[in-house]
């Protein structure tokens, strides 16, 4: 007999919370194969496969909406591209950073205060730079407790 999981023992079992799994399900990105007859959701262990595929996607870096095309049959080389193209718009980001900030060193240096203009655009390069940033070591400690939580289960 296949086992079935609630969506509260799916989320402790995944460390996910039941409003994330919710989520996924109103999107259509993670959907349950079942539901009891009161109503509530029921996940068999192909939906766990799925929702792993997911959380790996989403490790590499991938939006929601991106997992939904490559989990629509897009194939590998489209996770490259992906990739890619995130990289690109890193390193834009990057470059834009670096040279503001070396157009805010060259003034200092030269004793002058960088204009209001160009210390505002500064910031808000520092401020998508530093959110990313962020973003990705969450995203990089968040598996590294599910690693250690799978650790400590064995």
């Amino acid at each position: 007999m296949q086992q079935n999981w609630k969506v509260g023992d799916l989320a402790k079992l995944t460390g996910l919370t039941v409003r994330t799994l919710r989520f996924y399900d109103q999107i259509g990105l993670f959907s349950p194969s079942g539901h009891s007859q009161t109503g509530h959701r029921l996940y068999n262990e192909a939906d766990i496969r799925r929702l792993q595929q997911i959380l790996s996607l989403k490790d590499l870096g991938l939006s929601l909406e991106e997992i939904q095309k490559v989990l629509q049959g897009h194939t590998p080389s489209d996770i490259v591209g992906i990739q890619i193209d995130r990289i690109r718009k890193n390193i834009k980001t990057q470059q834009k950073l670096l040279a503001e900030l070396e157009r805010v060193a060259e003034r200092m240096n030269q004793q002058k205060p960088p204009s209001v203009d160009a210390f505002i655009s500064l910031l808000e390069t520092m401020k998508i730079s530093h959110e990313k940033f962020i973003i990705e070591h969450r995203l990089n400690w968040e598996h590294r407790f599910d690693l250690l939580g799978d650790f400590i289960n064995e």
